[in-house]
């Protein structure tokens, strides 16, 4: 037997002993890499009598390319055992139902603000928004609340770096840019957006919450169209058998003021824990624009109200 023929033999011998593709890989390393035993075998050609060295070469390339071949096939054989003992491990079984992923919803907050606004056009009103950081004027001064005026102690004020400027604590503001703006045109516009107080965080406070504020400014406004309107906003919002209470309260920048409450959606008037066993909840104070507001917005209040 010849060497190439022995090498060859014992080659695939080594070959028919890999069982995985780390051993085959070691294997073809240890035959076809640089260093070789095939290649190696190879370069004995120059170590013949030059009568011998193209048999030998020859010969030497058979072996070569059987060897290569049969690794070809070894490897491709072990990678698709491979696949198969994955896919059976691992396998899925189509058969099963799908399952829908959940869909993104919209915030809770986000959903009340579009069924407020929605409900406040069907009656006519568009929606204005206004800024968030306001002046000290804006925010208090021309809703008739001078320095030093003992209201402004109802709201804890953020203030920030730039003097003046603060993180409006009402949408009240609003009312004079909004005024100013579309002055001497009638206004019907509800103003929502986010506010700023600094209180204590609870289950029922905030620093930073929604409101939405109301404005009509026109001749012959009277008080029974704000009741009115009220009435129908909460009724379409909460539902028609809503028994809504009206109650005097306090407001600088409004004259006459009035705390709106509404029957306990829960208990329906009983008295519950949420409405503090009252059987009412309050939902928002309102009134009628202050003169002196109606007259920082640009509105001659003997016309206008």
């Amino acid at each position: 037997m010849s060497e190439l023929d022995s090498l060859k033999n014992r080659a695939l011998d080594q070959l028919g002993a890999c069982s995985d593709e780390s051993t085959l890989r070691n294997w073809n390393s240890q035959y076809f890499s640089k260093n070789g035993e095939m290649l190696a075998a190879l370069k004995k050609v120059s170590e013949l009598p030059p009568e011998s060295r193209k048999e030998y070469g020859q010969q030497a390339n058979i072996v070569k390319e059987q060897l290569s071949a049969s690794y070809e096939t070894a490897l491709k054989n072990c990678l698709e055992q491979a696949m198969l003992k994955s896919l059976e491990t691992e396998k899925l079984d189509i058969s099963l139902p799908g399952m829908v992923p959940p869909a993104g919803k919209l915030h809770l907050a986000t959903q009340t603000l579009r069924d407020i606004q929605s409900t406040f056009a069907e009656m006519g009103f568009q929606v204005f928004r206004s800024r968030e950081i306001e002046d000290d004027e804006f925010n208090f001064g021309l809703l008739n609340m001078p320095p030093h005026h003992p209201a402004r102690d109802m709201w804890d004020t953020f203030h920030t770096t730039d003097p003046g400027l603060i993180l409006r604590t009402h949408t009240s503001p609003g009312q004079i840019h909004v005024m100013r703006k579309f002055h001497p045109a009638p206004i019907r516009v509800i103003l929502p957006g986010m506010c700023y107080r600094y209180e204590a965080i609870t289950t029922r406070s905030e620093i930073m919450f929604h409101q939405v504020e109301g404005l009509v400014v026109g001749t012959n406004v009277s008080m029974t169209d704000l009741i009115g309107t009220i009435t129908a906003f909460t009724r379409k919002m909460f539902g028609d058998s809503r028994q809504v209470r009206i109650r005097s309260s306090y407001f600088p920048f409004t004259e006459p003021s009035i705390e709106v409450d509404m029957d306990c959606i829960v208990c329906g008037g009983k008295g519950c824990p949420l409405c503090k066993k009252t059987g009412w909840l309050e939902i928002m104070g309102a009134g009628m624009v202050h003169p002196e507001v109606m007259k920082n917005g640009g509105y001659d209040p003997a016309k206008y109200s």
